[in-house]
């Protein structure tokens, strides 16, 4: 259930009033709007691109750059055989349920999700209950009113139902049918009843080449590109362990019933990690001393399946000293999220990490930890972080023979002892004909403990007797005269592992969305314009250049501001428009310029400036150099606007206003 969403001045969070300027603005539009918009698609316009560009930059810098990570773009097209091994074709999917009568899908776990919600907040329509309807009465040719009323919750209700929404990522699609028909969950709309959920496989089908015969999908994330590329990039890395890939680029999956704007969308942007590491070593991190100490919010699987949502506030090296996170490399991953999500202005009290439960996790994952973001919606998953051990690249070894592996000289020679299987190749073929390449991988698979056994039976009946299923009746038998099973020592001087992979993967749409939500605020004096307090780092425009008029004096000003600020690779844009001062200002308050200069009459004068803080409405002065490193410093993020305006002597203005608490 959602706690109440406030906005930076604490006043209730209006998403309409967001949702609206977000639109009007042109941070996204439906995409092929003109002729209806198809649900889950949608464009990014001016601001909301670099926004996104930006969001993105300070990813490269703060994952990439920072871990000497080696970045790739591989193609979004994929066949079929890849995502057959890599277990998409077979299990990616939702659980679906549809409504006979007039054909409309849902989630099922959102279905159950939404119902129950409205129950809690009092929704009378939503309940699936009985209310008030209005029915025709064929005699008098008018509609009647017919009054039922309606059962209200008891407190034990209202507890099973929230303890129903703290567990629902971890029903699977017979318990949420179950769920259905026990609080009797029907269509909204028409109070219908629906078919029993099925499952339905997220990923777009398509065709590779113009005979159609190759088939593929659209790929549904970044990461097989990066596990089928390892030995490469291995080898580029020199061989060195643990390494760490990254990707950033679309992928695709088709939503069953989208209906939450940029949270649920069929076509998106990623940014992934691979971190690539030595299990043996523990999956320690070098520098995992430098994060140990950041605290975190995490929400256990315990907690959730007790049908609670408490979290507890600890540090990530607690956390991973008590086992609570699997390992260090996994605990410093976190703890970095946290530190980015931060860095790009999201609500430090609006975060939380969420550990998966038994049915979300993959059955080859060490431990699953979720960053969510508290949004209007609710808490979302904006950043998954999996310890997915060596599966990916087993998996694709195991269909290619391709050597996904790692090979390291052995600082002491390693001496094994083990039973080992010798064929006498000359005899084995005539003997098996065609069954021959079977009956011999069966043995070469043979564990040690039953070559042992077999080495006895050898030597007692001049015969071994070996499971081969497809052969016969399933049994044969291999005489001494094509075997011999002898224990000898072997020296390894190479070491060879399979790495296990920590997977960070950032769903870029979403933590866009949150961080407008989290930014959003309107003043006091101007309600209807809203504010988006977005930090200079990530804002799509940084600075706004305000002439006093169309007066010819100032457009060399202008002319000199913009190419000095474009030679710093700071954005900016004029607005020279008739409007007065405060609403050209307040009017780029609503795309988050955080930084606006004024050229006045004293810049003909004295080359001096005014830069204006947006959420302060706060103006200091000074001259052109001055103005220019202050923009520099803010949005590099070396300083803050309180360092300005102890720097720089403030001018007053003609605005007044307060900025977010």
């Amino acid at each position: 259930m959602a706690p109440e969403m406030t906005t930076l001045k604490g006043k209730a969070f209006d998403r309409a009033s967001l949702e609206s300027l977000m639109r009007r603005r042109m941070f996204y539009t439906p995409s092929f709007d003109i002729y209806g918009g198809v649900s889950g698609l949608y464009d990014y316009g001016p601001p909301g691109s670099a926004l996104t560009n930006n969001i993105i930059d300070v990813w490269r810098k703060h994952f990439v750059l920072r871990e000497n990570m080696l970045e790739v773009d591989c193609t979004m097209l994929t066949p079929h055989d890849v995502l057959k091994t890599s277990g998409h074709v077979d299990k990616f999917a939702d659980w679906m349920c549809k409504d006979p009568k007039t054909g409309e899908i849902f989630r099922a776990d959102h279905l159950v999700e939404e119902v129950l919600e409205a129950r809690i907040k009092g929704d009378k329509e939503a309940r699936g209950e009985k209310v008030e309807v209005e029915e025709e009465d064929p005699k008098k040719k008018k509609k009647k009113v017919k009054n039922i009323a309606v059962v209200k919750l008891d407190d034990a209700v209202r507890d099973e139902y929230k303890e129903v929404l703290n567990k629902i990522d971890n029903y699977n699609g017979e318990e949420l049918g179950r769920l259905m028909k026990e609080y009797d969950i029907r269509n909204p709309a028409n109070n219908s009843e629906l078919t029993p959920p099925v499952a339905f496989n997220l990923m777009f089908q398509t065709s590779i080449g113009p005979s159609s015969n190759l088939p593929g999908y659209l790929r549904p994330e970044t990461a097989q590109g990066q596990f089928l590329n390892f030995a490469k990039l291995l080898e580029f890395n020199q061989q060195q362990m643990p390494f760490a890939s990254a990707s950033i680029g679309k992928s695709f999956r088709n939503e069953i019933s989208p209906r939450q704007g940029l949270l649920r969308v069929r076509e998106f942007l990623m940014a992934e990690i691979e971190h690539f590491v030595d299990p043996s070593g523990g999956k320690k991190h070098p520098y995992f001393d430098e994060v140990k100490d950041v605290e975190l919010e995490l929400l256990n699987r315990d907690v959730q399946l007790s049908g609670k949502a408490d979290v507890d506030t600890t540090t990530i090296g607690k956390a991973v000293e008590t086992g609570l996170v699997d390992n260090e490399t996994l605990g410093y991953f976190l703890a970095r999220i946290q530190l980015f999500l931060l860095k790009i202005g999201v609500d430090p009290k609006k975060i939380r990490f969420r550990q998966h439960m038994a049915n979300e996790m993959a059955h080859y994952a060490a431990d699953c930890w979720d960053a969510e973001l508290l949004t209007s919606y609710g808490w979302i998953e904006c950043v998954g972080c999996a310890d997915r051990s060596a599966y990916d690249l087993s998996v694709h070894m195991k269909k290619t023979g391709a050597p996904l592996v790692v090979r390291e000289p052995r600082k002491e020679p390693l001496k094994i002892e083990e039973w080992q299987c010798d064929l006498d190749k000359k005899k084995f073929g005539p003997k098996f004909k065609k069954d021959g390449k079977t009956v011999e991988a069966a043995i070469e698979s043979l564990s040690q403990d039953i070559r042992e056994k077999l080495s006895l039976d050898l030597q007692k009946d001049g015969k071994i007797t070996i499971d081969v299923p497809g052969v016969g009746d399933g049994k044969v038998e291999v005489p001494k005269e094509l075997i011999t099973i002898e224990k000898r020592t072997r020296v390894e001087n190479v070491r060879e592992y399979t790495p296990n992979v920590i997977e960070p993967s950032f769903g870029i749409g979403r933590i866009f969305y949150a961080l407008c939500e989290h930014s959003y605020w309107t003043r006091e004096q101007d309600e209807a314009r809203g504010v988006l307090s977005f930090p200079p780092t990530v804002a799509p425009t940084k600075v706004l250049i305000v002439p006093l008029s169309s007066h010819g004096d100032f457009k060399p000003f202008v002319r000199k501001l913009t190419n000095k600020l474009q030679d710093a690779g700071v954005s900016n844009r004029v607005d020279d428009s008739g409007a007065s001062i405060g609403k050209r200002y307040s009017r780029n308050d609503e795309l988050g310029t955080p930084l606006g200069i004024t050229i006045d009459f004293q810049s003909v004068k004295d080359n001096t400036f005014t830069l204006r803080d947006r959420d302060s409405t706060e103006q200091v002065r000074g001259s052109l150099d001055e103005i220019v490193a202050a923009i520099s410093s803010l949005v590099e993020g070396r300083e803050k606007w309180a360092d300005i305006s102890k720097r720089l002597p403030k001018f007053e203005g003609q605005e007044e206003g307060v900025g977010p608490s």
